[in-house]
């Protein structure tokens, strides 16, 4: 029997795990975190700090494994990449791991390759920001150089903010570097695509729904397809692509997010993994193809046919995540929580989830963790099923204090 090893263990592992395990391959999990709920679910659990490359790639070779994968976590990509390049496994390698998770050596390499993106800079200090600025320019993003989640993410309209959120910026990436970006109004739109031997297939764009406000990076809502269409639409897919090929990724899953603006298309970001917010379950959905047996597949070095990458219809959906407002919840201590049966049973919904329990705390939308489980729901059209799963969202019951 084959066995894969997942860094991390967290709650966005626990479908690729059972995946996994139902296609009879053991699991073998770490975690830092004792009580992650993937160590549970894993044949094998190892509670170590996932970002120690000599401990991880320890239990690896303890375990004899087969193959090394994460999904959702960025911190744990690069991890992933060096435990398979040291012990001879399959992977994505060092580099392509590097270009793909550190935010600034990625825009040097898009913007050797000529992507369109953002004008950028990276800071260390005080004073390189207030340089950089006088370039980017305001309104700016401020964000950790290899972070992720919206961790460290800060909209900036002056000097005097900059000053105030560089500590906080810094203080969430683990090389203590920072990017300044200019800011740009419009629609973002997700992209995922899967490399295999350096052919890159594009499977779905879908729209990414923002809230105003300080929680300007979380995603509420991915609209599939995505509503921009014609030559933008087939712009933006060839910006993804060519990205996938400039950042070296040449097997593995690739989620590439475009910002579509008045004038002209730009690269936000790029990841090299199956992200969170429920994506693996919008491409299942949406084109057919099942990116958790991609990703087991690669990682055991086993072939990925034709077949599982091409896309075989296109299922409108919507994906709502519940969170305060904009969302359905309220803010506050959470003192009771309803049944979620008629939530199912609105039309059109095909999946609904919810991550929280009495006595929790609810926040304003500032990052992906504030957002507290999702609805899922389908239509004949992308708009119709977004109606769906907002009206079924407003069904939930919880009281707070």
């Amino acid at each position: 029997m084959k066995t894969v090893l997942f860094v991390g263990a967290g709650r966005f592992q626990l479908r690729a795990i059972a995946h996994a395990r139902a296609r009879g391959v053991g699991v073998v999990a770490v975690d830092g975190d004792p009580q992650a709920p993937g160590l549970t679910a894993a044949d094998v659990a190892e509670t170590v700090d996932f970002s120690d490359v000599v401990a991880v790639t320890e239990v690896a070779r303890r375990h004899e494994v087969d193959g090394v994968l994460t999904m959702s976590s960025d911190r744990a990509v690069p991890v992933v990449a060096a435990v398979a390049e040291d012990l001879g496994l399959p992977g994505i390698g060092r580099e392509a791991a590097h270009l793909l998770t550190h935010k600034i050596a990625m825009r040097r390499r898009l913007s050797d390759a000529g992507i369109p993106q953002p004008r950028f800079a990276a800071v260390r200090t005080l004073a390189e920001a207030r340089l950089a600025a006088e370039t980017v320019g305001f309104p700016a993003v401020l964000k950790p150089a290899d972070s992720s989640g919206q961790r460290g993410l800060f909209l900036l309209e002056s000097d005097d903010e900059l000053e105030r959120h560089l500590h906080a910026a810094l203080a969430e990436s683990q090389s203590g570097e920072a990017i300044l970006e200019s800011f740009h109004a419009g629609l973002e739109v997700n992209t995922m695509l899967v490399a295999r031997d350096g052919h890159v297939t594009l499977l779905t764009a879908s729209d990414r729904h923002r809230p105003p406000g300080r929680g300007f990076g979380v995603a509420i809502a991915h609209v599939f397809p995505s509503t921009v269409a014609g030559q933008p639409l087939a712009e933006l897919e060839e910006a993804a692509i060519e990205t996938v090929h400039a950042l070296g990724l040449r097997d593995g899953i690739a989620y590439p997010q475009l910002l579509v603006s008045d004038d002209g298309i730009r690269l936000v970001e790029a990841a090299a993994r199956i992200p969170g917010g429920q994506m693996d379950q919008l491409v299942k959905l949406g084109v057919g193809v099942d990116l958790l047996e991609i990703a087991l597949r690669q990682a055991l070095g086993e072939p990925v046919e034709d077949e599982l990458v091409e896309p075989r219809y296109v299922q409108p959906l919507a994906i709502r995540f519940l969170t305060a407002e904009p969302g359905p919840l309220p803010t506050g201590t959470v003192r009771r929580i309803g049944s979620l049966e008629k939530v199912r049973a609105f039309p059109g919904v095909v999946d609904v989830d919810m991550y929280l329990s009495v006595s929790e705390t609810i926040n304003p939308v500032r990052l992906d963790g504030d957002r507290r489980g999702y609805v899922i729901a389908t239509g004949d059209t992308n708009l119709k099923a977004l109606d769906r799963a907002e009206a079924a969202a407003r069904l939930l019951d919880v009281e707070v204090w």
